[in-house]
This record gives C-alpha cells, sequence and structure tokens, in this order.
C-alpha cells in the first residue's frame, strides 16, 4: 500500500472465530466496516457468527480442516467480496505462508510483512537476529541441529533446570521444563509432538531456566513510513504449564528508567526484521534486573485489553489503520500510561481434575457489565457450546482502576458476580487466585501459581449454609411458578403447590445432596414462605425468597437476606439441579424428590477412563508392564493441549484399548489394568 491513499478496509474478512472473533467486529462496526464470520461445522451457530454481517462455512470441525485451511479462507474471501483479512490470534495468525497468499489474492493482511512473521516465527532464528542487533538472550541453544545425542550434550552443557521449546511455538504450547538428565529425553518428545500437532513445526530450542522469573512484555506498534512506539509493559509472570492465567499493565515496581530501557530493546527488535502493525516482545526478566528476550509474538496478543485500558486506545483500530497504510497515530512522548488494569481468563476447565479441558453447553453465563471499570471480552452467550475441538475460553474479565488495589477490588467483585453453569470452569480457582498473599502483595514470578497451589486447589472447602438454603428455595419457586398455570395459561387449582389442606398444613420431604454430602429437608408452606426443617437440626428456619428481573434470588433466612445467583435445571421426573453462587461460593445442587428416587451410585472399575474427548497421540505403556500410581500410561490431545493420563493406582497393565491417532469419546476406557 505504500505510495496509495490510505484506506480502512470496506469488508473485513476474520480468519478466526470465538471472543477474538467478536472483539474485531465491534471495533469495525464502529468504524462501519463490513465483517465476513467464518466457522467451521462445529461454529455454524457461534456467536462470532451472529454477530457479523454474513458468515461463510470453511469446513468441517477439526481446525486443520476448516480454520487452518488458507484455501478454504482465501475461497471464503472471493466469495463473500472482502477486500481485507484479520487473522486474530492464534490459528495462522502468525502463518509467513498465509499472509504471502492472501497478498497474492489481492488481499489486505491485517498483520505484519510476511519476512517480519517468518524472522520471528522461528524462535531460533528470532534469537540469532536479535543476539546481532545487541537484545539480551538467556543463554542456551537455538541452532537447526536436532538429534537426541547432540540436544541432549547442549543440554548439559546449559545445565538444570533448563526449557525445553518448541521453535515455532506460542500460546504456552509446546514447552517443556527438566531438572534432571534421565527425563529429558522424554521431555523432547513431548514437546517435539506437541511442537508438530500445534504449529506444524517439530523443531526445537534448549533456554536456560531463570529461577524466580517475571515474564514481561512490550506491545510495540510500528507503521510504513519507519514509525516505531511501544505503548508501556504487560506482567504475564501469573502462569500455568506456560499459559498465562493473569495479566495487568503496568508491571508492579516498574521503574520509569526499566522501562525505557525494555522499550527500546523490544523496539530494535522490530526495526531489526522491518516490523509493521501489532506485535509483542517477550522479556524474562531477573530478580537482579537484567532481562533477556525471550520471544517476538507476531499478532494481537489475548491480553491486550490491560494495554488499552490504560492508554484509552483502541489496538484493533490501529492494526486496520496501519494496515490501510496511515502513520501512527502518536509519537512516543505523546503515549500516557493511567491507572492500572487487570485481565483473567475464564475457561471451561476442572482445576480439580488438573485443569482437564470440561467441554459442554452453557446453560447459563453472566457477567457484570455494569460495573465501573469492568470490561467483559467474551465469544459466548447462554446456551452456546464449548466445543473439545478448539480453545476452551469462555471470556477475559478486565478491571481497571486510579490503582493496582483499585483494579484488583474492582475484579474480585467481578468475579463474585459471575456465573457460569454447565461445563466446569476454573472460575474458584480465580476467585482464590486474587485472595492469595502473593497477588495481593504484588510478588509475582511464574512459579507463583505452583507456590500457592495449597489454597489454590484445595478441594475440601465447606459449602455454607446458605447455598443449601438458596438453592433449595430456587428449585421451590421454580416449581410454583412451573405449576401456576396449566397449558392454557390459565390458572387451575389442581396445579396449586401450597400445600392447603382442609385441616392443617402437609409436610413436604426433599433430599438435596451437594458433592458427597446429602441432607433431608421438611418442608411447610406457610404464604409465600416455608417452614424449612433440616434433619438432625434442632430447631426449623423460616426460608424466604424472592426474584429479581435479572435472574438473581433475595433469600431470606430467619430474616438475614442475601443475594444469590442460581440457575435451575429440572429434571424429566420431579427432580432438578440448582446452580448456585453466594457471595462468590459456588456450588452445583442435587434436588431429590421421593417420588423420582435415584438409582444406585456409579460402580468403581479399574480402568482408566478418557477425561474429555481427544486423539491419542502416543502409548507409553504396553499390555503386561507393572506400573506404579502415577506412571504415565498414555498422552491424549484435546482442545490443542497434550495431556499425559496416568495410573490411578499400583498394578499390571492388562489390555490398551486404544491406538495411537485414535479419536476417543469422554469417559471410554483406553487401559485396563490389574490393581495391586
Amino acid at each position: 500500500m505504500t505510495g496509495a491513499a490510505p484506506q480502512l478496509p470496506r469488508r473485513l474478512l476474520i480468519a478466526n472465530r470465538g471472543e477474538i472473533a467478536c472483539r474485531i467486529i465491534r471495533t469495525a462496526r464502529r468504524l462501519g466496516i463490513e465483517t465476513v464470520a467464518v466457522h467451521s461445522d462445529a461454529d455454524a451457530g457461534a456467536w462470532h457468527v451472529r454477530l457479523a454481517d454474513r458468515a461463510e462455512r470453511i469446513g468441517p470441525a477439526a481446525a486443520a480442516q476448516s480454520y487452518l485451511d488458507i484455501d478454504a479462507l482465501l475461497a471464503a474471501a472471493r466469495r463473500s467480496g472482502a477486500d481485507a483479512v484479520h487473522p486474530g490470534y492464534g490459528f495462522l495468525s502468525e502463518n509467513a505462508a498465509f499472509a504471502e497468499a492472501c497478498a497474492a489474492a489481492g488481499l489486505v493482511f491485517i498483520g505484519p510483512p510476511p519476512a517480519a512473521i517468518r524472522a520471528m516465527g522461528s524462535k531460533s532464528e528470532a534469537k540469532r537476529l536479535l543476539e546481532e542487533a545487541g537484545v539480551p538472550l538467556a543463554p542456551g541453544y537455538h541452532g537447526e541441529r536436532q538429534d537426541l545425542p547432540f540436544l541432549a550434550a547442549q543440554a548439559t552443557r546449559i545445565g538444570w533446570p533448563l526449557l525445553i521449546k518448541a521453535s515455532a511455538g506460542g500460546g504456552g504450547k509446546g514447552i517443556r521444563r527438566v531438572d534432571r538428565t534421565e527425563d529429558f529425553a522424554a521431555a523432547l518428545a513431548a514437546c517435539q509432538r506437541e511442537a508438530q500437532s500445534s504449529f506444524g513445526d517439530p523443531r526445537v530450542l534448549l533456554e536456560k531456566f531463570i529461577e524466580r522469573p517475571r515474564h514481561i512484555e512490550i506491545q510495540i506498534f510500528a507503521d510504513r513510513h519507519g514509525g516505531c512506539v511501544h505503548l508501556g509493559e504487560r506482567d504475564c509472570s501469573i502462569q500455568r504449564r506456560h499459559q498465562k492465567v493473569l495479566e495487568e499493565a503496568p508491571a508492579p515496581g516498574m521503574t520509569p528508567e526499566r522501562r525505557a530501557a525494555m522499550g527500546q530493546a523490544a523496539i530494535a527488535a522490530a526495526q531489526r526484521v522491518g516490523y509493521v502493525g501489532a506485535g509483542t516482545v517477550e522479556f524474562i526478566a531477573a530478580p537482579d534486573g537484567a532481562f533477556f528476550f525471550m520471544e517476538m509474538n507476531t499478532r494481537l496478543q489475548v491480553e491486550h485489553p490491560v494495554t488499552e485500558m490504560i492508554t484509552g486506545l483502541d489496538l484493533v483500530e490501529w492494526q486496520l489503520r496501519i494496515a490501510g497504510g496511515e502513520p501512527l497515530p502518536l509519537a512516543q512522548a505523546q503515549v500516557r500510561l493511567e491507572g492500572h488494569a487487570i485481565e483473567v481468563r475464564l475457561y471451561a476447565e476442572d482445576p480439580a481434575r488438573g485443569f482437564l479441558p470440561s467441554p459442554g453447553r452453557l446453560s447459563a453465563w453472566h457477567a457484570p457489565r455494569d460495573l465501573p471499570g469492568v470490561r467483559i471480552d467474551a465469544g459466548v452467550e447462554t446456551g452456546d457450546e464449548i466445543t473439545p475441538h478448539y480453545d476452551a475460553m469462555i471470556a477475559k474479565i478486565i478491571a481497571h482502576g486510579p490503582t493496582r488495589d483499585d483494579a484488583l477490588r474492582r475484579l474480585q467483585k467481578a468475579l463474585r458476580e459471575t456465573v457460569v453453569a454447565g461445563p466446569r470452569t476454573n472460575l474458584g480457582f480465580l476467585r482464590r487466585l486474587l485472595g492469595t498473599r502473593s497477588v495481593r502483595e504484588a510478588d509475582l514470578d511464574t512459579a507463583l501459581i505452583e507456590r500457592e497451589q495449597h489454597a489454590l486447589l484445595d478441594a475440601t472447602d465447606t459449602v455454607p449454609e446458605v447455598i443449601w438454603c438458596a438453592a433449595l428455595a430456587a428449585w421451590l419457586l421454580d416449581e410454583r411458578d412451573r405449576s401456576v398455570r396449566s397449558r392454557t395459561g390459565a390458572r387451575s387449582p389442581w396445579d396449586a403447590t401450597d400445600g392447603f389442606r382442609l385441616v392443617g398444613r402437609a409436610h413436604r420431604r426433599l433430599t438435596v445432596v451437594v458433592g458427597d454430602e446429602r441432607r433431608g429437608a421438611s418442608l411447610t408452606p406457610q404464604g409465600d414462605a416455608w417452614q424449612l426443617h433440616w434433619d438432625g437440626a434442632s430447631a426449623p428456619c423460616a426460608l424466604q425468597a424472592t426474584t429479581e428481573d435479572t435472574g438473581r434470588l433475595w433469600v431470606s433466612i430467619d430474616g438475614s437476606r442475601v443475594m444469590a445467583s442460581v440457575v435451575v435445571q429440572t429434571s424429566r421426573g420431579h427432580g432438578g439441579t440448582v446452580h448456585t453462587s453466594v457471595e462468590g461460593v459456588d456450588a452445583t445442587v442435587h434436588l431429590v424428590d421421593p417420588r423420582d428416587p435415584t438409582g444406585a451410585a456409579e460402580s468403581i472399575d479399574h480402568g482408566l477412563r478418557a477425561p474429555m474427548p481427544g486423539r491419542v497421540v502416543a502409548l507409553l505403556v504396553k499390555p503386561g508392564d507393572r506400573v506404579r500410581r502415577g506412571t504415565p500410561l498414555l498422552a491424549l490431545e484435546a482442545m490443542k493441549m497434550e495431556h499425559v493420563l496416568t495410573a490411578p493406582a499400583d498394578g499390571v497393565v492388562a489390555e490398551i484399548r486404544a491406538h495411537e491417532g485414535a479419536q476417543v469419546a469422554e469417559g471410554i476406557t483406553l487401559v485396563e489394568f490389574e490393581p495391586d
């Protein structure tokens, strides 16, 4: 576009899905740009498809045959009449061949030049180039030779602990920490498999692990006219398996001098490869203040909202304008950082089971969008499906305030008022994370979650009494509302549930179940309230509840009133389930009616079952092998991550019921073994 008059796209195809596609659509709509969504068969009814001006099918559910299919995306652009393509993040956003194919098709690619993507897309090549430019690097090996004996020798030279990292990686995938020689070969093989699966490139590099490091990244922008600025830093130290969990800007404790030094290093890195557009230069920072280049992401980052909130800028708009040939809107001296912003990522995953993905339908999803300083970036609505085919993120929840303490309080309140029902999520984990001493006092490093895991992952929390009462009241109100009218809409005395009798009042019996705990309840209707007597309690209590238009519930227990968020799901019989949240505590409560008795508990077997749908990528044992509890049995790939499943007890492997490459459903027995 050099030499041409600057112009914004007329019709923008978004080569992505979910939250980032919705985010781009919002900015495009504000700028008057038409949008084209693409979707696989699994996403035909997704929210980003519903938000866009038009949509194009690009293939079946598998990402390799849809969102990673360059030909299918270009065909969709031709059919829709798009003149520009935004790749979002993930999928093909850092694929130089895709950028070249867009240019060859006459489409404006909203991203850097292919040469810059190629240079920075290989971590090894990036380190070589930036070493020449004088950007500081951590000790390691980033050459082309990839055979096991050579890499093992390099690892010994570098010293333990070290990181094995996918050369073409990103997003926390394809990374393994190794602490001793005997673990190196297995970790290398797993890293290479994940790198090949996620990025189509099995090459790795080795890097010395810095003890108690912080992960700090600089947001840069460059235009086609030689301008380049940075928009401050983000601290992304709080991670799990190298996947960012919480990000904030600016970095706590950052001095102006250190910000300037890191910013200049990031700009030097961008200029070394002729960069254009949005990019993020990531550094590892040591406790002594030293910092080392780690990688450059040649795209918009998941955590860009915290930068937007402290700068007041729309980074997607900057991307579109720069791609259209406009110069940078601001010079470096004009960039202002105001206040503090913190972001967390809400995922459909189960912290109690090693953060395994938890696909399923969102029977309810609500986050407060009216709190001061709070922003919700989501890609789903209530009723949408979290599929096993893609990333499991539900939303990003971001809070901004004048100080870090203000932002933290606002984020905690937002999480307390967030409700998700259906798949398991990390919502409770995030609430506990914000309450830890390390987060409160900004004692940050990449091992924070590991250091605080007892407080974060302890599943022995007792369920407060108010949860039991709120769930029971919600179910009773829902039952009354469902039965108050007949099918014609007319009131019928036969549908009444007030317990009317000619003499006295009827008593109602219910069993309430939370986890492994069961309680019997006796209820006597008293107008719009109930007298509730729990089995074993010394005295009854008065229970009353009223609903709001927002769907939330006011619950009164003996005159003490509290707000609850509830989602009631009725069964075919007389029971049901109530997803309940009160003051930041969540529970799934089951109501069992004597008229709808439950069956016996599930039988216990001695097999290893698939905890989620996925593809078997490696079998690590064979029939006849003796294993100890915790021994790796196989590797399962799901939601773009590799999960190693281990033996639940000591014993002998009796039978393996899956082969490498097999696609398996949740609950399928994969390995049979005979326990000792």
